[in-house]
């Protein structure tokens, strides 16, 4: 049996729910345990002292990437049925600049909201709230949003096709630079951490009582 399942019709709507439910519940059970429900942990990557989110998304990103080149060598997935999103480059710039806003401010990113709502978080049910509002603002004045959705269209862009490599190319470049990225990120966070403990005691040296004193 080959791979897309509910592409190739051998389960219907309700079963492609059923399994959307179950593999998301199983992605918000990984995202808890990996501690990226943690608005604290997810923040920390902008202070380049814990690079987690970084690792735990870049690992995601090469695991389906594996996962998909060789399933498809194996002829256990057809690769040509599989969708690609479609690539429309000024405004998925704009929506992903607004999206670094809102997870820089909020800590927190849409899959991590939900499961910091789930665990009874407050900021991840106020994330989802402004989630949930901006998706129907846009929904209410999408006829005026309409023409800079559809800007700049460039359909199913791919790296292979950008870079005009094979798909055995490119995967090989990405694993290299995954792995050049985990190497960087641990390096990062070791010069980072050891910065912080080295400020700490001298921030908290200025907020003693002597050396008020003293500044004074």
């Amino acid at each position: 049996m080959t791979a897309p399942y509910f592409e190739l019709g051998y389960f219907g709507e309700r079963g492609a729910l059923v399994a959307a439910l179950v593999i998301g519940i199983a992605f918000g059970w990984c995202l808890e345990s990996a501690g990226m429900g943690s608005a604290r942990k997810l923040s920390a990557q902008f202070y380049l002292t814990d690079l987690t989110v970084f690792k735990v998304m870049f690992s995601a990103i090469v695991t389906a990437m594996l996962g998909l080149f060789w399933l498809g060598r194996l002829g256990v997935l057809d690769l040509s049925r599989v969708y690609v999103p479609e690539t429309y480059i000024l405004p998925q710039l704009v929506g992903g600049l607004i999206f670094g806003m809102g997870f820089a401010l909020g800590g927190l990113c849409p899959g991590t909201s939900c499961v910091a709502a789930v665990t009874g978080r407050l900021d991840g049910a106020a994330v989802v709230l402004g989630m949930w509002s901006g998706v129907l603002a846009t929904g209410l004045f999408f006829p005026s949003l309409q023409t800079f959705y559809e800007a700049t269209p460039r359909g199913a862009f791919t790296l292979p096709q950008v870079f005009h490599l094979s798909h055995g190319v490119a995967v090989l470049i990405v694993v290299l630079v995954a792995i050049s990225g985990f190497r960087g990120a641990e390096w990062i966070e070791g010069r980072f951490a050891t910065h912080s403990k080295l400020s700490a005691p001298r921030n908290a040296l200025r907020e003693t009582p002597v050396a008020e004193g003293v500044g004074a």
